[in-house]
């Protein structure tokens, strides 16, 4: 309050300097706007009444002559409801200020909340595929093996003694030993091994492989440049991009022919996946699939751009791009 007394001192000389017939009006604001964001809003409407008084005491001894008592009470009433005015509207104003501050922190604090409950969520689910893809292998696997071995010595015994249930024992048999290779393929895609023990390159051409054998179409793995990524959790999720847009190019886009491309250009890593099929529908950016979403935030957990794109000659190309800076670059740096 002090300093918006020596505020208003200085603006009532300086009007009485320059004579009442130039107006100061406006100066007197700045004392009031001071002890408005210094001392707050009732601070402020005393100086306003005050500065209403020294302006007309300044104009009065500058030698401004009123031919009545009415006009100078009227201009005083004037001038005090501008300045109320103006320091109503910059009081709301500021506490707008202040509400958006204290929305835009709850909204960032709610968004932090939902990004890590999003990340966990993805991590339980992604230890529970390894958990199921090791029970398929450890459990079911060992025991159609089993059966399997069971299965071949009662077909031996039956050839033996020249029974022709031997054949239909075969025949169980070699059902035996596909639902083993199936409950493999099922084990690698749900928990890759060659993901952990050898990195991401093998494990991408592991998937192209199975890929190629599951739905009988040409799918191949290409690879340039330095490849490997020390995240684990990167190594994962690039992981899962891939074997996601596999499978949506196949069950979606009916293409014959995949290409799982990973290039490593400096500290750039690009994964990409083309296919010949029919590509996008025109809705699907607007519809915003499940797919779609799952590999777009996987990108994003590991600092990474993802995009989907239909090709001119037909088919589509998914891309995924770690920049430099990235979290799975900046591990990769680091361990080299």
């Amino acid at each position: 309050m002090f300093g918006g007394l020596i505020w208003l001192a200085v603006v009532g000389l300086a009007d009485y300097v320059t004579g009442y017939q130039l107006t100061f009006f406006i100066f007197y604001l700045l004392p009031i706007l001071y002890v408005l964001r210094r001392a707050g809003q009732g601070f402020a409407f005393a100086m306003a009444v005050l500065s209403v008084g020294v302006w007309l005491f300044v104009n009065v001894a500058a030698g401004e002559h009123y031919p009545d008592y009415l006009t100078p009470i009227w201009n005083c009433g004037i001038r005090l409801a501008v300045f109320l005015l103006i320091i109503i509207l910059f009081s709301t104003r500021a506490e707008l200020q202040v509400l958006v501050e204290q929305r835009t922190e709850k909204l960032r604090r709610e968004i932090q909340e939902r990004t890590r409950l999003e990340k966990e969520l993805l991590e339980i689910a992604e230890a529970e595929q390894r958990r199921i893809g090791q029970d398929l292998h450890d459990s079911l696997g060992q025991h159609l093996t089993a059966t399997a071995f069971a299965g071949k010595v009662l077909a031996k015994k039956l050839a033996d003694k020249s029974l022709a249930e031997a054949v239909a024992a075969g025949r169980v048999v070699a059902l035996t030993e596909e639902a083993i290779e199936l409950t493999r393929k099922l084990a690698r895609s749900l928990h890759p091994v060659e993901l952990e023990a050898h990195g991401l390159a093998d494990a991408l051409q592991q998937l192209a492989a199975n890929v190629s054998k599951a739905f009988n179409v040409s799918c191949r793995f290409a690879a340039a440049g330095p490849l490997e990524i020390a995240d684990a959790e990167a190594r994962t999720h690039l992981y899962r991009i891939a074997q996601e847009a596999v499978s949506n190019a196949i069950r979606h886009g009916r293409a014959r022919h995949i290409v799982i491309s990973f290039e490593g250009l400096s500290e750039r890593r690009l994964l990409a996946i083309t296919d010949d099929g029919v590509g996008l529908p025109a809705d699907a950016r607007a519809k915003n699939g499940l797919g779609l979403r799952i590999m777009d935030y996987r990108a994003r957990m590991v600092g990474a751009a993802f995009d989907i794109q239909n090709l001119p000659a037909g088919g589509a190309r998914a891309v995924c791009t770690l920049h430099p800076g990235s979290p799975a670059t900046e591990n990769h740096a680091d361990e080299n």
